[in-house]
């Protein structure tokens, strides 16, 4: 049996990932996170970047340790972050979010959409788990983005600004509205307010089923002012970490998730359907029939562009099995399928956190420190899925 269908199981992992993220990015000194955690071996390889998508998704993951009844330490990891993201990165003479520090100076205050999203996510959690100032942040966030970045003759929001808000970039990309969309769940499940649901259908109705169109109902990841896909976009730069051309299976599989959360709170059937459309579709072009897993980039014809396997993508992709698993017992064998391949080789043995990138035979060709900006994010939010929905009493998952 899958260890991972028993909530123990899941609590242990989701613990792990916790475990090695604190004491180890606690700054008492500089203050905020060090989160540039080496993923091999825990120890801090760069102490003075701070990023705010980073401080903002500790913030979230310490909050949830706060939730589930984690270590008593969680409670105070989260205080910690949430009074540096709230004080330092925020600038409170151009009201946003400064994006890069070194220490406590801004070295990058470019205005993006995505750390703004993050924030609004670390304000939601620690809002829920009763983090003193998280419904302040959740506030401030959620106008910010409201104010500078939603465009509503699109019913989307736009990527980034320069850092006076004097201009808006004309590109536009499908992962803030991921991101936003995400967050604003989040806000609605911490308030109970409806203009956080009403807004995350906007943006999930918008992008997935009118804007695909344009893609016969894939994902595209880059586009014009227009809302029109941007086919062309760093086609010279196929290994671009953050902004890769091609079909991402990883976010195919991450909107999946997030459409069945929204059908938890929403009664329109085409939620669950499109849910596992995209699901159906991350695995079908997306699965290594000859080495296991899924990859990073593929063509519309599934032809592989980066063949990498990243760590973010598989566990996505197990939070939303466990949350389709629940209406139909196939989602519950790709759930299986998923963490089998992802215990062989995307788990740490040592420590429990995940690995971030791994070539296609799953090897390692550098560090492999992983991006600045991940200190556990994906496993730690798709471990808690995966415990809640095994509280939903499902027709399917949770069976042997």
């Amino acid at each position: 049996m899958n260890v991972y269908r028993t909530r123990a199981g899941l609590f242990h992992q989701f613990r792990d990932v916790l475990q090695f993220y604190y004491p180890a990015m606690i700054d008492t000194v500089v203050g905020g996170y060090a989160a540039q955690v080496d993923e091999r071996d825990g120890y801090v390889y760069d102490a003075r970047t701070r990023h705010l998508v980073a401080a903002a998704r500790g913030v979230h993951n310490f909050s949830l340790g706060v939730l589930e009844n984690g270590p008593d330490w969680c409670r105070y990891a989260a205080e910690h972050g949430l009074q540096f993201l709230s004080s330092v990165h925020w600038d409170d003479e151009r009201e946003g979010y400064d994006w890069q520090l070194d220490c406590r100076e801004p070295t990058d205050r470019t205005r993006y959409c995505y750390g703004h999203a993050f924030v609004l996510l670390a304000g939601a959690r620690a809002h829920e788990a009763g983090i003193p100032g998280g419904r302040a942040e959740l506030e401030r966030a959620f106008d910010v983005l409201e104010e500078r970045f939603y465009e509503t003759e699109h019913g989307l929001y736009a990527d980034r600004a320069t850092p006076d808000w004097d201009s808006l970039s004309p590109y536009r990309g499908q992962n803030a509205n991921m991101h936003a969309c995400e967050a604003l769940l989040a806000a609605y499940e911490a308030t109970d307010e409806e203009r956080f649901l009403e807004r995350a259908y906007t943006v999930a109705d918008r992008f997935t089923r009118e804007v695909t169109s344009a893609t016969d109902g894939l994902l595209w990841e880059h586009y014009t002012e227009e809302w029109e896909p941007d086919l062309a976009y760093n086609e010279d730069q196929p290994a671009h970490q953050f902004r890769p051309p091609g079909y991402q299976p990883g976010h195919h599989a991450e909107w999946a998730k997030l459409l069945a959360l929204l059908a938890d709170h929403r009664s329109e059937g085409w939620l669950l359907e499109r849910a596992r459309e995209l699901f159906d579709a991350a695995v079908d072009f997306g699965w290594d029939d000859e080495h296991g897993g899924l990859y990073y980039t593929v063509q519309d014809d599934g032809e592989p562009i980066v063949a990498d396997k990243y760590g973010w993508v598989h566990i996505e992709a197990i939070g939303a099995s466990a949350l389709l698993s629940r209406f139909d017992d196939a989602y519950a064998e790709w759930y299986d399928r998923l963490w089998a391949y992802s215990r062989e080789h995307l788990i740490n043995p040592k420590y429990g956190n995940w690995y971030a990138r791994l070539t296609r035979a799953h090897e390692r060709d550098g560090p492999n420190r992983g991006p600045a900006v991940e200190p556990g994010y994906h496993p730690l939010t798709n471990c808690w899925l995966a415990m809640r929905a095994l509280e939903d009493e499902p027709p399917a998952f949770g069976t042997s």
